[in-house]
């Protein structure tokens, strides 16, 4: 898009202070190609704030940090997921993973998982109901969910979806989990109080400390990798490691490697990863 057609003046310098913020921050690595993107997604912040140009909010950015940052943050930040996405991936805790755990931890009967960027909930849910649909009842289930963008975080707390969300979930996972909306919510689902209890959703920053004490029996850290240099990306999977116990796994996202990164897990599945030792 040609600056002259744009609402507010907007500079490659301008992208450059923008997106350096977002690195220090988040270790999310914004290429060149992310200009106009950049853009669309913070004209409204523009706007909302009365601004002329970007270097005016740039401005506003650095002296008003505290107060416009989180915006900033969430705005930029990309949220696609959708409900079983990768299905292998459910497939494999649902014929693999739950039947080990259930011999693994048969004497505190609990399991105990983190979604890690976790977005608009949908993966955290699939989980959740995976395990409900396959752990006798009596047991615990933990799920932590996190995420560094807080709007989306509200939607996966809320747990309200517009139907079009749910189009390709079968007849009885409906009925299962959702209830239908009604009346002002037509059109909408929300899922039920059975799934919601497992799940603790918190804002984090996987760049900075987790204040996380527990081990989990398994990991998803899905197209969350791959906006990381392979340093980074060492360093988070490690820290993964870190919080694994021996025979859990890390599950990934489908265009993401762990290839030429220095950790201590096997690859034993299309995008699947074991702590062997």
């Amino acid at each position: 898009m040609a600056n002259n057609q744009r609402e507010f003046g907007y500079t490659r310098d301008d992208f450059d202070f923008l997106r350096k913020i977002s690195n220090d921050h988040s270790g999310i690595l914004v290429p060149d190609d992310k200009f106009d993107m950049f853009y669309s997604r913070l004209s409204k912040r523009v706007r909302m704030h009365g601004l002329i140009n970007f270097k005016d909010y740039c401005d506003l950015l650095k002296n008003n940090h505290d107060t416009e940052f989180t915006e900033f943050i969430n705005a930029v930040t990309t949220n696609l997921t959708s409900f079983y996405r990768e299905q292998h991936h459910f497939d494999y805790l649902k014929n693999t993973i739950i039947p080990e755990l259930l011999k693994k931890n048969h004497t505190t009967k609990s399991i105990r998982c983190w979604s890690a960027g976790c977005s608009t909930g949908e993966e955290p849910y699939s989980i959740a109901m995976t395990l409900l649909e396959n752990v006798p009842s009596q047991w615990e289930i933990k799920i932590l969910a996190t995420d560094l963008d807080t709007n989306v975080l509200q939607t996966a707390a809320n747990g309200v979806y517009t139907s079009d969300r749910v189009e390709g979930l079968s007849k009885a996972t409906l009925k299962r989990w959702f209830k239908k909306g009604s009346n002002r919510n037509a059109g909408k689902v929300k899922i039920k109080n059975e799934c919601q209890q497992l799940i603790k959703f918190k804002q984090l920053n996987l760049m900075t400390e987790w204040p996380i004490k527990n081990y989990f029996d398994f990991i998803f850290c899905r197209n969350v990798l791959i906006y990381f240099d392979r340093k980074t990306k060492e360093r988070l999977t490690q820290r993964y490691e870190n919080i694994l116990t021996i025979g859990s796994h890390l599950f990934i996202g489908h265009s993401e490697s762990l290839n030429n990164i220095d950790v201590n897990l096997d690859l034993i599945g299309n995008t699947i990863y074991k702590k062997n030792k």
